[in-house]
This record gives C-alpha cells, sequence and structure tokens, in this order.
C-alpha cells in the first residue's frame, strides 16, 4: 500500500519571519485576508541553508515597528483556553516575548501545502517562489475554503 497525499499550492502575504540565531530565516509567518483583516494562517518552513540566506536578504528593507504591524495586539487569539488552534504552533499577544519579526505586508509568495484545518493550515508549508504579481489583498481565506471543499470530495 502507498499512502499519496494531495498538494496544492496557495499565495500567501508574508507579514513576519522568524529567523534563527545567525540571522537566517528559519520560518514565515504567512497571512490571508479575511474581509480586510490579515489573518495569521500558518508558516513556512525546512528551507534548506541557500534559501535561507536569500530570503534574509530578500526581507531586510521590509522591517516595521511591531505597533505600525496587523498583528500589533497579537495572532492566533481564535484558540481555545489553552491558547492554541488546532495545527497552530501557538499564538503570540503582545505581553509574551517578541519571537517573530514584523514585516511590512507587501510581499506575496506561493506555498506548497497538504491540508487545511479550519481557516488555517495543518501543517508547516513549503516556500516555492515569491509572486510579485499579486496584490497582497488579493490573498483571501476563500483559498482555503476552495482547499477544503475539494479535500472532501
Amino acid at each position: 500500500m502507498v499512502k499519496v497525499k494531495a498538494e496544492r499550492t496557495m499565495d500567501c502575504v508574508v507579514a513576519g519571519a522568524r529567523t534563527f540565531d545567525e540571522g537566517d530565516v528559519a520560518s514565515l509567518l504567512l497571512g490571508l485576508y479575511d474581509d480586510g483583516v490579515l489573518r495569521h494562517v500558518g508558516v513556512a518552513s525546512s528551507m534548506g541553508k541557500a534559501l535561507r540566506v536569500q530570503l534574509r536578504e530578500d526581507l531586510e528593507g521590509l522591517v516595521v515597528d511591531l505597533w505600525t504591524h496587523p498583528w500589533a495586539k497579537g495572532f492566533a487569539l481564535e484558540g481555545g483556553p489553552m491558547g492554541r488552534l488546532k495545527g497552530a504552533a501557538g499564538r503570540w499577544t503582545p505581553d509574551l516575548p517578541l519571537d517573530w519579526i514584523p514585516l511590512a505586508p507587501v510581499r506575496v509568495c506561493e506555498v506548497r501545502y497538504d491540508q487545511v484545518d479550519g481557516a488555517r493550515l495543518r501543517h508547516p508549508a513549503r516556500f516555492q517562489r515569491w509572486r510579485p504579481d499579486r496584490d497582497p489583498h488579493s490573498c483571501t481565506v476563500e483559498q482555503l475554503v476552495d482547499a477544503r471543499t475539494v479535500e472532501r470530495s
């Protein structure tokens, strides 16, 4: 028996990053717009060294002050009493240490993913490429709704 997972791609807004100690990008924080609000939907990770370095260079000029960022009051806050959403690595609120770098939500990337859970990616996605042809506001949660419909069929 061979298990085959369906893989899809989606365009997401890159709204933040986490880095390794040397400054290379460890993961990208991904968002999609929902009625004009940028929602945190997951992360893209598991990148090779060359890509981590390239992403650091690509994102250097996009660092913004936290208080001007759409997630200044936190993200992934929709979880239950324990604060976790299914599939979420964790939420962030301003009373927690800042373990991510806020980026101006102006870049769009295509990611590869295998499953969604509600309005989130179930597992970390894989960065595929930048999408300079996409307007960040055109990246909406409807992409996740479409994916859930396909998964059920």
